[in-house]
C-alpha cells in the first residue's frame, strides 16, 4: 500500500518554519530558539517565534513580555506581540501566568493549531517554534501536521541529554523532517576572575554525536552568567550584549542554519520506487 500523504498548510505571509527541540528538558532550548529568533532578526530576516509549549510557556519572560495579552483584529485573527523586532505568540499571552493547563492531547493540538494558523502573522521571511521538549505525541502531530523546513536539536555535552537528543533526531527522520544540526548548549564554563574554561557537563559530546549520526553540527554555546541573567529580564543576550562570545555564537550558529535550509546534505529521507 501507498503512503498516505498528509496535507500540510503553509502559514500564511510565512516563507520558512524551522523547529527548536529536544529530546529532554532542562537543556535550555528556549533560551536558544528565542536568541537564535533575535540572531536571525539582526540577520536582517523578518522573524517570528511561535512558543509551542502550551504546558510551560516561555517566550513572554524570555522576550520581555511577561504580563502582556494578545488582541485580536478585525478578522478576528490574533495579533502576535512584537519586541526587539520580532513577532511572538504564546499561550502565555492567553492565559494568566500561573493558570494549569489540565489539557489532554486533542485539545493541545487544537490549541495549536490556532496559535498556528489563526494569528495575523504578516510577511515572515523565517518561523522559529520553540517545541515543547520530549518526542511525545504533541511534537510528532506539530511535525507531521506543519511544513516545516528543518530541525534544530539542542542538548548539553552530557551522555543523558545526548541519549534523549539521539531519540529527537530519530523522530524527525521518521517524519521526513531535515535535520538543520544540533548545538552543544552549556558546553563550557569560562571562569570570570582568573579565565580557566571547567567543562561541567563534560564536552564536544554533541560534536561526536552529531558526527556519528551524520547530521550537521552547529557550535557550542558556554554555560554563561550573562546569558542565564539576561534571558531572567527578558532581555536576551544577542539584544543586549551583541558583543559577548555568547551572543557572537548564537548568531553564527544562525548563519550556519540558513546555510543548511538550502543544503542539499540536510533534505529529508526519499523514498525511490523503480
Amino acid at each position: 500500500l501507498a503512503p498516505q500523504q498528509v496535507t500540510k498548510p503553509k502559514i500564511p505571509g510565512v516563507s520558512k518554519i524551522i523547529a527548536v527541540a529536544s529530546g529532554k528538558g532542562g537543556v535550555g532550548k528556549s533560551t536558544v530558539a528565542a536568541n537564535l529568533a533575535l540572531a536571525f532578526s539582526t540577520l536582517k530576516l523578518r522573524t517570528s517565534l511561535l512558543d509551542a509549549d502550551v504546558y510551560g510557556p516561555s517566550v513572554p519572560t524570555i522576550m520581555g513580555l511577561k504580563g502582556k495579552r494578545a488582541s485580536v483584529t478585525e478578522n478576528k485573527q490574533l495579533e502576535p506581540l512584537v519586541n526587539y523586532n520580532v513577532k511572538c505568540m504564546s499561550m502565555g499571552f492567553l492565559v494568566k501566568e500561573d493558570t494549569a493547563m489540565i489539557w489532554r492531547g486533542p485539545m493541545v493540538m487544537g490549541a495549536l493549531r490556532q496559535l498556528l494558523y489563526s494569528v495575523y502573522w504578516g510577511e515572515v521571511d523565517i518561523m522559529v517554534i520553540d517545541l515543547p521538549p520530549g518526542t511525545g505525541d504533541a511534537q510528532l502531530t506539530l511535525s507531521q501536521s506543519v511544513p516545516l523546513n528543518g530541525a534544530v536539536i539542542v542538548s548539553t555535552p552530557q551522555d543523558l541529554a545526548l541519549i534523549d537528543a539521539k531519540r529527537g533526531i530519530d523522530m524527525f527522520q521518521k517524519v521526513s523532517v531535515p535535520i538543520l544540526g544540533l548545538i552543544e548548549n552549556m558546553s563550557f564554563f569560562v571562569c570570570p576572575k582568573c579565565s580557566t574554561i571547567s567543562e561541567v557537563f563534560g564536552r564536544h559530546g554533541a560534536k561526536e554525536t552529531a558526527s556519528h549520526l551524520n547530521v550537521p553540527f552547529l557550535g557550542e554555546i558556554p554555560l554563561d552568567m550573562d546569558i542565564r541573567k539576561t534571558t531572567d529580564e527578558g532581555k536576551p543576550i544577542v539584544i543586549s550584549i551583541p558583543s559577548s562570545v555568547g551572543a557572537q555564537a548564537y548568531i553564527e550558529i544562525a548563519k550556519k542554519i540558513l546555510g543548511n535550509l538550502d543544503s542539499e546534505d540536510v533534505k529529508g529521507p526519499k523514498i525511490i520506487i523503480e
